[in-house]
């Protein structure tokens, strides 16, 4: 019999609007999905000046960038009946920038803390800077078990950072999907007839979208009906330092090469359900971002969980995942190959519809309740002290 456990998760919450919050309670309800007897608490970190009302779950609140605040909460933590803490890293969450130091909080909150802790790094860059290399190190070294989630990610750990805890191996989870109703859902949306290729998440100049933009005339000159769906409302971020500027380029790029009408906008913070149901409704999803150590993307994630046709830029995750004939790779900042592979999917039914079968054949595995459970597997062998059977065979738990 299974016992009673506790869990503390240290992450942004929603509503914070940041892909590693909404990727944290995601995860929570796959746990809870895994185990409905898991007791589950937040320490949520709040951008400076924030003031938002979170759900009762929320049991602690960290101010971003205040050392202290992060050695407070995980003092409280400690005093807690918490029997593991399962904390979300990304730099910016947990450090700030000083005339070209980084200040680690992580570290701070990893020293005050005296539960077993589980450490998932979603950035692990593959050329760190010494700064980076420093912080990750130390993460590791104060956590009981370390998370990636793609095999290259563990990979770099080992070999350019030097860790010798093993890494673990959970991939980024996925809402469960049927991939059916392209039809029915092209028509509720004022989609009917079109060809739609679609990018979904926050909007920012690290996404490469201009890109696509530029493919658009070759698109529409072999597909008339293609139209571009870019989802998602800008990067909270980028729209308070520089407002709807990006967006605005993309706008202009569309003038420019003459395809207006084939580029449209979903300018808004979207439920899971309508960025399932868009995800649905298209035939080509596209991933150009632009950074090549990239080594999570929860976008795609999603596409490949809804049996998506999937066009990217070779970044380490798309690598990995679309490897199979899972996925068409392109060069970065290369329209003309977005184009090539675009039209050629829309163009050839059967390739299409074997890129949807083998991206949902592998997206299947990794849905929510799935990883939920692969978390909880490890947290209940780091709350018993066992973290060193995962290390025996830890590439993927299941």
């Amino acid at each position: 019999m299974k016992c009673l456990m506790r869990v503390a998760f240290v992450s942004s919450a929603v509503p914070r609007r940041c892909g590693i919050a909404t990727f944290t309670a995601d995860l929570a309800a796959g746990v809870r999905a895994a185990d409905p007897s898991v007791r589950v608490q937040f320490a949520a970190i709040d951008e400076p000046f924030a003031a938002r009302t979170y759900a009762t779950d929320v049991s602690w609140r960290i101010a971003q960038e205040d050392p202290a605040a992060y050695a407070a909460v995980a003092r409280a933590v400690s005093r807690s009946a918490v029997d593991v803490v399962n904390l979300q890293h990304e730099f910016g969450l947990y450090g700030v920038w000083h005339d070209g130091r980084y200040d680690d909080h992580l570290r701070v909150f990893l020293d005050a803390c005296t539960k077993p802790t589980v450490t998932t790094f979603h950035t692990v860059p593959p050329v760190p800077e010494p700064w980076m290399l420093t912080s990750i190190r130390d993460a590791a070294d104060r956590s009981a078990a370390v998370v990636v989630m793609s095999a290259t990610g563990a990979r770099l750990l080992r070999e350019v950072y030097g860790i010798s805890k093993v890494p673990v191996v959970i991939e980024h989870g996925m809402p469960v999907i049927e991939p059916h109703g392209r039809r029915r859902l092209k028509r509720a949306l004022a989609m009917e007839d079109r060809s739609v290729v679609s990018t979904f998440g926050l909007v920012d100049p690290r996404k490469g979208l201009e890109y696509v933009v530029r493919a658009l005339p070759e698109i529409v000159a072999r597909h008339p009906r293609a139209l571009y769906l870019v989802i998602g409302q800008t990067h909270p971020e980028l729209l308070r330092r520089q407002g709807e500027a990006y967006r605005n380029s993309l706008i202009d790029t569309a003038r420019q090469v003459g395809v207006t009408e084939q580029l449209r906008f979903v300018n808004e913070y979207l439920t899971q359900r309508e960025i399932v149901e868009y995800l649905l409704a298209t035939d080509v999803y596209v991933t150009p971002y632009l950074d090549p150590g990239q080594i999570t993307s929860g976008t795609l994630a999603y596409a490949l969980g809804a049996g998506k046709a999937i066009v990217s830029t070779p970044y380490l995750h798309a690598r990995e995942v679309l490897a199979a004939d899972r996925g068409i790779l392109v060069p970065f900042r290369d329209a003309l190959a977005i184009a090539g592979a675009v039209s050629g999917i829309l163009q050839d039914p059967l390739r299409k519809r074997g890129l949807e079968e083998r991206a949902y054949g592998y997206g299947r595995a990794t849905t929510w309740p799935a990883i939920g459970a692969q978390v909880l597997t490890l947290m209940r062998h780091v709350a018993a002290g066992r973290e060193h059977e995962v290390a025996a065979a830890p590439i993927l738990i299941a």
